[in-house]
């Protein structure tokens, strides 16, 4: 495959957002040293100028400020990812099989995300329905890492990582059913946390399915980003099953004990750059005095398969009720991903019981793996960042689908489980010095743990940003 020539692509400027984080701007905006309409003003020239990422779906202006000083991101601008509803844009799920019609009313999310006080600048683009693990299409432009542009920026959330990574906003919405926060936090070197099941508020669909793997989050710069989202989503709404995280503001002097585990439970050896990020990682975290010691994860020889019927089925009942998106809904308009995922779950349909079943049990092997352990350290991909054009959906499906299987092979498993986890930018790739993730994963609630010790690594190996290379 003929890789494109290097372009790198940010919006950083002396300007208002400058290069602030998202508490940074929001600490600025209190102080008046900035208002809330220039930073959106700020955040929309940046927009255009990162353009050629093609990373925006809807732009909204003018921008919905929210002004005032609520919230802990009070007039921070941000985007929405656009399989999310927000009152009065289309949500078009990234597909081309319908015309999207604008939504009546927020999603529940995004009624707690505004909460943090946000302001919102439009909607990001994903794959279709958020399948993919690169954000490509049959007929459009894709996505494009800043870093390089001839490579992908990660699904299903590339746009919003996209974007947080050039600069042109300092954090955005993004959600994740198989990795789609970690993937492309790790191929944009940004920080992504999945939540734990009911940290967030549930989106409506998911929670109706048999087993919600989808939560809601956001991708950052900076791990206190993360940190001050979800202690403002907590302050919103806590889950009353799960332990308070409260507002996390560093590392913490607890010493831990770390699973470390480089090839991947269904067999898939990670590559070399992948393998000296998550050993580097070993290394500083022994460093900083935790135990970090080899640990297998003995999941049922069936989980791949078993996931990928569990996504087939999600293909088949957004086939099957597309008209409720838009009247003029064609599920042969569908791209080859999704059309392949649901013409082979219609094959094994049948399975659909003993399929959930396993996967529901996969929390077992997951709590057998973490017994006498705090966190598990693995990568987040099993090989780096591909070029554009290697996950694109016109791929025939068989090899589309076997590329996919070799790449995303650490990520589903906390989301069937339902338990946080956390990619870090932790290294380079030696070719094209693209950034390479690592991924922290904890039991279900230890969301708190998982930032301290994500703290204490960006202290230690302060993460490279697109505009210092």
């Amino acid at each position: 495959m003929t890789i494109e020539k290097r372009t790198r692509v940010h919006a950083f400027r002396d300007d208002s957002l400058g290069e602030h984080d998202a508490v940074g701007l929001a600490e600025a905006i209190r102080r008046r040293e900035v208002s809330p309409a220039e930073a959106a003003r700020d955040a929309v020239a940046r927009l255009r100028a990162v353009g050629e990422l093609h990373a925006v779906q809807t732009p909204l202006d003018p921008p919905e400020l929210r002004g005032g000083t609520d919230g802990v991101f009070a007039g921070v601008p941000t985007l929405i990812k656009d399989n999310t509803d927000y009152a009065g844009l289309p949500t078009g799920h990234g597909s081309a099989a319908f015309t999207p019609r604008p939504a009546r009313r927020h999603a529940p999310f995004v009624r707690q995300f505004l909460s943090t006080g946000v302001t919102v600048l439009g909607k990001s683009r994903l794959p279709e329905f958020g399948f993919s693990p690169a954000t490509e299409y049959e007929d459009a432009e894709p996505v494009r890492n800043p870093w390089h542009t001839g490579y992908s920026a990660g699904g299903s959330s590339g746009g919003a990582a996209a974007l947080v990574a050039a600069g042109a906003v300092p954090l955005a919405h993004a959600n994740d059913g198989g990795g789609s926060i970690r993937i492309p936090a790790a191929c944009c070197g940004l920080v992504g946390l999945k939540p734990t099941r009911g940290r967030v508020v549930a989106n409506d669909q998911s929670r109706r399915l048999p087993l919600d793997i989808v939560a809601d989050g956001v991708v950052t710069r900076t791990v206190r980003d993360s940190a001050a989202f979800l202690a403002a989503a907590e302050r919103y709404r806590r889950d009353p099953k799960l332990p308070p995280v409260g507002l996390v503001e560093g590392p913490s002097d607890r010493r831990l004990r770390i699973g470390f585990l480089l090839d991947s439970p269904n067999g898939v050896r990670c590559d070399d750059d992948t393998r000296a990020a998550v050993t580097g990682t070993a290394d500083t975290l022994r460093r900083l005095g935790h135990t970090v010691e080899p640990v297998g994860m003995d999941l049922d020889p069936r989980f791949t398969e078993d996931f990928l019927t569990y996504w087939g089925m999600l293909s088949f009942l957004l086939g099957a009720t597309g008209r409720t998106l838009g009247a003029d809904f064609d599920r042969h308009r569908m791209d080859g991903l999704s059309r392949g995922l649901r013409e082979e779950y219609l094959k094994r349909w049948r399975d659909t019981p003993g399929v959930v079943r396993r996967l529901r049990r996969t929390r077992e092997a997951y709590a057998a793996a973490f017994r006498g352990l705090d966190l598990v350290l693995t990568p987040v991909l099993a090989h780096t960042t591909p070029p554009i054009g290697h996950l694109r959906p016109d791929v025939p499906y068989p090899v589309l689908v076997g590329r996919i299987l070799e790449y995303v092979a650490y990520t589903p498993v906390d989301n069937v489980v339902g338990t946080p986890s956390l990619s870090l930018p932790s290294g380079r790739t030696t070719a094209e010095g693209l950034p390479v993730g690592v991924l922290l994963s904890g039991r279900p609630g230890s969301e708190r743990t998982l930032l301290e010790a994500a703290f204490a690594l960006e202290a230690e190996r302060p993460f490279r940003r697109v505009q210092d290379v």
